[in-house]
């Protein structure tokens, strides 16, 4: 796991400090929306926080296990945000860009995924990939 100091930017690359950002949503703290907890979840795979991307992975889509540390060779660049959309009350939209290198290659992920509320906690439940 890549620890980050408190003060430093967070790695989802808001721009804010780790403490104001994904810091609460990975110490437990209910994102309050599902761009929150896409982020935090993107901030999770940065940092290799296998357990967080779990416990906010809907159960009947989440995989028994992730194995990141088999994916020591992706470093992950940057995060956009193209469109976060509430479509209904607990069910949201987000369509997203990360940007990697894998083996020193760049390359992209562009997703729209779904997300879902239950009893207050956002969880991702998959995402379909947009290709150029």
């Amino acid at each position: 796991m890549k620890a980050l100091a408190p003060d430093n930017l967070c790695a989802c690359h808001s721009g804010q400090p780790y403490c104001r950002c994904c810091g609460p949503w990975h110490q437990g703290e209910n994102a309050p929306n599902a761009e929150k907890l896409m982020r935090s979840r993107y901030a999770a795979y940065a940092m290799g926080l296998e357990d967080y991307l779990l416990k906010t992975w809907h159960p009947a889509t989440r995989p028994a296990v992730l194995k990141l540390e088999d994916e020591k060779s992706i470093k992950w660049l940057s995060l956009q945000i193209i469109r976060h959309e509430e479509t209904e009350p607990d069910h949201a939209l987000v369509e997203f860009i990360a940007r990697y290198k894998i083996n020193g290659k760049a390359e992209k992920l562009h997703e729209i995924s779904r997300f879902i509320c239950k009893a207050g906690h956002w969880l991702y439940v998959d995402g379909d990939f947009v290709e150029p």
